[in-house]
């Protein structure tokens, strides 16, 4: 109490809302949702112009949107294990480190917080205070630049890279099912940038970041994939 008043706690009045938590599967997410539908509608629009056979174009567009789903979520959950082997490796040598050598990983986590700002003084009392806290968090942090919300998480890659692969790849693949006698190509090049569009501007909504940039480039590059294979099954009369 205070002049007769209950002073309340503090509170700011500025909470800040941030996606960073969502990098690693979303991620994992577009990646999935990009490769599906590029790889798909690169591959339906190769073999239409090397053989415009409605049977033609539909075995290659679901086979390779069984092989892709399966390519994508076995990749993502064995590059992204490696980076957790990494990352498990170096905490096993920070763990190992502060058994054998405390006084020099105080030194050392003293020096980084002097090298991001601080004055020897105040460096070496806060490494020394985090230490004591908890020195294996503290160096998994600030030495190893390692959190929760960056760790390498396999299986959650590999189900969002899977999954969206899938819904994505299956876009080109209706619009060939569906396409008018002879306008499979470009039924399928109009489907592939209406999506591709939307899968920018869904990736950039998700992570809060600019529409604009991100639409164009997805735009750029599936227009491009597009057109190369295309040109090489018109090039060459086969499917690729």
């Amino acid at each position: 109490m205070s002049g007769g008043k209950t002073e309340l706690p503090y509170q700011s009045a500025h909470e800040e809302l941030h996606y960073i938590n969502r990098s690693g599967w979303l991620r994992a997410a577009v990646l999935g949702a990009n490769d599906g539908i590029v790889s798909v509608s690169s591959l339906v629009v190769g073999v239409a112009a090397a053989d415009p056979s409605p049977s033609a174009v539909l075995i290659a567009g679901f086979a390779g949107l069984a092989a892709g789903a399966m390519s994508m979520a076995a990749g993502e959950y064995v590059s992204v294990s490696s980076q957790s082997d990494i990352e498990q490796a170096d905490i096993a040598r920070e763990r190992q480190a502060l058994i054998d050598t405390p006084e020099a990983e105080e030194a050392e986590l003293a020096s980084i917080y002097e090298a991001r700002g601080l004055t020897p003084a105040t460096a070496a009392l806060v490494a020394r205070e985090l230490t004591a806290k908890d020195a294996l968090a503290a160096h998994v942090r600030d030495e190893l630049g390692l959190s929760e919300v960056h760790a390498a998480n396999p299986l959650q890659a590999a189900l969002a890279s899977g999954l969206t692969f899938c819904v994505a790849a299956a876009l080109p693949v209706i619009a060939a099912i569906l396409a008018p006698p002879g306008q499979i190509i470009l039924t399928v090049v109009i489907t592939t940038l209406v999506a591709l569009a939307g899968l920018g501007a869904l990736g950039a909504h998700a992570g809060a970041a600019p529409k604009l940039p991100a639409t164009l480039r997805v735009l750029f590059w599936g227009a491009a994939a597009m057109a190369i294979t295309a040109g090489v099954g018109h090039l060459f009369g086969v499917s690729v």
